[in-house]
């Protein structure tokens, strides 16, 4: 029984097992045959401890993620709080913090950079609230007209204008009793400034065209990629409204800075989509992977949302290879990988064995991209056929018992 054989019968008992082979029998074409069959990974012997440790964990990490894809409702875990998935450092404060003001009624400003999530807190504050069963309503505060806006956040009385015929509920009133999200709120004029900070300390407003006021009961949460300090200290946003919006802060981190949560992302974007598309799509490459947590993502979570989109509408086989990403600087993302292990210690170092491994791993990768071809391989490479089959047999990466 060989471990190819051992992985079908796992597979058939259980298709969502994680499974790693090891073999001290290795080559280019039993490692295609095993990714194809399904394995996470394919470890040839000898290997080094570190190398073996972080695909356990990346494995152990997507078990993880496949494990909770059928929660439904705000769920908690180590790794994910609702839909927000990460387990660094900052994101842990985050979900503490989103914990502590649910329990209240306070207003809250999210701030972070565009892509961070800041929806998804607010959507998570009032999940957890005592406000959960009353509507969330969404106000995209750059996104209506400066000459409806009023009327939009409002409503307005029959006869205010031309062309209003009736009466008509504003957002405000249509999310009584639950939670206001102003999305972008450094982008309101000054003039809606001015009404929405009444709404905020009098709890009441009036229709457009309308005499008489109406009461409303809602927690305003606010989001802005702005810096609404510097904003109010330009004169750009009021100083009184930044005040009572920003009674508590909750700041979310770019994604750069979360050290660890990109591949926890990507295989829950991976699970996702392969999900809804229909694919069988399980795994992202070591190399992938690899590219995807040097990348700086200026677009942040949304912009990895988009490109594992991307690579599982587009990849033809069962595993996200590097071709199929597209990252925007991927040419500097490859110079800085290159560079990264080039540090000399005053301990010194074994170059053969560095150089060795080094070309194992080149080798390695230029077969997982071409598939299991020699041939492409050899050209990715610069190397002619006979000198790739050379390089392979020195490395141990041909097994001799079965050609090459």
């Amino acid at each position: 029984l060989d471990g190819l054989e051992v992985l079908k019968k796992a597979k058939s008992v259980d298709p969502q097992s994680v499974v790693v082979l090891i073999s001290a029998f290795a080559t280019a074409e039993t490692a295609v045959e095993a990714m194809k069959e399904g394995a996470y990974d394919y470890i040839p012997k000898p290997f080094k401890i570190n190398e073996f440790k972080k695909i356990v964990s990346e494995a152990l990490t997507h078990k993880k993620i496949t494990d909770g894809q059928g929660d439904e409702g705000l769920t908690e875990g180590k790794f994910h709080f609702g839909l927000l998935v990460g387990e660094s450092p900052q994101m842990k404060r985050v979900y503490s913090l989103i914990e502590k003001v649910a329990r209240t009624s306070s207003n809250v400003l999210v701030s972070g950079e565009s892509g961070t999530g800041k929806e998804l807190v607010a959507r998570a504050i009032h999940q957890l609230s005592n406000r959960k069963d009353k509507p969330f309503v969404t106000i995209h505060c750059a996104g209506i007209p400066e000459s409806l806006i009023e009327s939009e956040l409002f409503g307005y009385k029959k006869g205010a204008f031309t062309g209003a015929t009736t009466d008509k509920q504003g957002l405000f009133e249509a999310a009584n009793g639950g939670t206001i999200f102003l999305d972008e709120i450094g982008e309101l004029t000054p003039p809606i400034q001015v009404k929405l900070l009444r709404v905020i300390q009098e709890r009441t407003f009036t229709p457009v065209g309308g005499r008489e006021e109406k009461s409303v009961d809602v927690r305003f949460i606010s989001a802005t990629n702005k810096d609404l300090e510097k904003e109010v200290f330009e004169g750009r946003f009021r100083e009184d409204l930044f005040f009572r919006l920003n009674v508590i802060h909750i700041d979310i981190p770019p994604l750069r800075e979360r050290e660890g949560d990109i591949p926890l992302l990507a295989h829950f974007f991976l699970e996702k989509f392969s999900n809804q598309m229909g694919r069988d799509i399980r795994k992202i490459s070591a190399y992938a992977l690899d590219i995807l947590c040097q990348y700086s993502f200026p677009g942040n979570v949304r912009e990895l949302e988009n490109i594992i989109e991307r690579s599982v509408a587009l990849e033809t086989s069962n595993i996200v290879l590097p071709e199929s990403l597209t990252l925007s600087n991927l040419r500097n993302v490859k110079e800085q990988r290159g560079r990264r292990k080039r540090d000399l210690g005053p301990e010194g170092i074994d170059l053969e064995e560095v150089m060795a491994e080094i070309e194992k791993d080149y080798i390695l990768k230029a077969l997982e991209i071409s598939r299991g071809s020699r041939q492409k391989a050899a050209e990715l490479l610069g190397l002619s056929l006979r000198s790739l089959r050379y390089r392979m047999g020195k490395l141990g990466l041909i097994n001799s018992g079965k050609g090459s």
